[in-house]
């Protein structure tokens, strides 16, 4: 088989790298090769052209799985319960392989409920042995926590994420109710308590999609999760869990946006800085990862073509590596998803799981001298920021300071007028009608996520969107 391989190969040689630069000098005339360099905004270099990459980056990878390659994981945000529980119900008929519930007892950015029962009532019908269930809570984490808790029923066999991620609420907001460190304590303390019942949840998400969202870059967001992570881990151990089992229960959560080969590329490096971390820890270096799409990239303006970049997202984070991924609907710059919306944000993947097969290969991109620079170069300026943070002395040292927002700043500053399609290229000449969901919030009663002590405070990372500008100006 070895030999019929060769022959059928031998009449087409490999071209050289000279041979491919000579091609690159006949298109360019008399302009210099140095003409098509470009850089990142944090000022990593991205070269025209690039050797193949012999030896592949030296990290742990997804393992692989036959039957499903990832979680496709949906998230819930209607404020109304009962039209939460349908979505809910809905994507997992659907194929979805696990659900989160955005939970806000205003209602204005989440499900509207404050007890166990409304969490209950948003899950009825699910089964968290078969469906795992997922938190996206803010401040009120450890409450919402105890809430799963309850709505598992001490099951062991409960595949549960409780994401308690009280940092990047922390870094939005600007603010929080009480001190930062004491929601650190009060989420490890809650962990350590409902481990051992639940010993296939996830407890913290060490997220660096805050920093992605307000406008940072690649290598920010990853020094930023890896730096919560670290901060997490430690919580765990204060509250009297072994370091290798905290970080087993951490999980990594990163952006991935249309830019598909710079956003494969940082999950890629976020995995080499995770391990590089937990290995010095004793833990295990294989991190559990989840990418979520960008809101970032979306656009109000001709928002069918979000389509298009939430396929280029769910590519990235599918072949970059990512455990699960969160893929969000091409409508959310406007409003509420329709079912529709979900339905085709659930297919997308589907499509790039079962007919695309983009995760039969554990790291497709694995000696492609183009990701693998890219991989190595957001690692290492990923862990120099990485090291400058815990020199300041730790995550949260580095928010109140400002230095993680003037970062984000520096991002947004350096980053060139974008070609948007739909808004600043090929913009439509009318605008095609796109049905939102259309909900009137119930705010509900809801204990106070609020810790004794005073307010913690730092300048927030506000998301954005980069067409808002564009379009306020059509």
């Amino acid at each position: 088989m070895a030999d019929a391989t060769t022959t059928l190969s031998s009449p087409f040689p490999p071209a050289t790298h000279q041979a491919w630069r000579a091609l690159v000098a006949k298109t360019l005339g008399e302009a210099p090769f140095s003409s098509l360099e470009k850089t990142t905004v944090e000022g990593l270099p991205v070269e025209p052209l690039y050797e193949p990459a012999h030896t592949p980056a030296g990290f742990p990878t997804r393992p692989f799985d036959e039957d499903r390659a990832w979680d496709i994981r949906t998230l819930t945000a209607h404020p109304d319960p009962a039209a939460a529980n349908a979505e809910v119900l809905r994507d997992l008929e659907g194929n979805a392989a696990s659900v989160i519930v955005r939970i806000d007892p205003s209602g204005e950015r989440g499900v509207a409920i404050g007890s166990a029962d409304g969490l209950a009532r948003v899950l009825a019908g699910v089964v968290p042995e078969f469906a795992a269930v997922g938190l996206d809570a803010g401040f009120l984490g450890p409450k919402a926590a105890d809430w799963l808790g309850t709505f598992a029923k001490a099951s062991p066999g409960a595949k549960l994420a409780f994401h308690l991620d009280p940092l990047s609420a922390f870094a939005e907001a600007g603010a929080s109710p009480g001190p930062i460190e004491s929601h650190l304590v009060s989420a490890a303390t809650v962990s350590v308590r409902l481990a051992d019942t639940y010993p296939q949840a996830q407890l913290f998400l060490a997220s660096g999609r805050v920093v992605h969202e307000a406008g940072g870059g690649e290598a920010a967001e990853v020094a930023f999760a890896a730096a919560s992570a670290l901060a997490y881990a430690k919580a765990l151990v204060r509250a009297g869990m072994p370091m290798a089992q905290a970080f087993g229960r951490i999980t990594l959560g990163l952006a991935a946006d249309a830019d598909y080969f710079t956003s494969l590329a940082k999950l890629r490096a976020g995995r080499a800085v995770w391990a590089r971390i937990a290995a010095a820890c004793g833990a295990d270096p294989l991190a559990r990862l989840e990418g979520r799409s960008s809101r970032r990239m979306l656009t109000a303006q001709d928002p069918w073509t979000n389509m298009i970049r939430l396929t280029a997202a769910g590519f990235a984070a599918a072949v970059g590596g990512a455990d699960a991924v969160v893929l969000g609907h091409f409508t959310d710059a406007l409003g509420l998803p329709t079912a529709f919306a979900r339905r085709q944000s659930r297919n997308t993947q589907l499509v790039l799981m079962e007919e695309a097969h983009v995760g039969r290969v554990a790291d497709p991109a694995a000696g492609s001298g183009y990701v693998e620079a890219l991989t190595d170069e957001i690692a290492r300026a990923a862990w120099a920021e990485f090291q400058v943070i815990e020199a300041e002395g730790g995550i949260i040292a580095a928010l109140t300071s400002g230095h993680i927002s003037r970062q984000v700043e520096t991002a947004v500053a350096a980053r060139p007028e974008p070609k948007i399609v739909g808004v600043t290229a090929f913009p439509p000449t009318k605008q095609a009608a796109v049905e939102v969901a259309r909900a009137t919030p119930k705010p509900v009663e809801a204990p106070s996520p609020r810790l004794p002590g005073p307010d913690g405070s730092c300048p927030p990372l506000t998301p954005m969107r980069i067409a808002e500008a564009y379009e306020a100006a059509r």
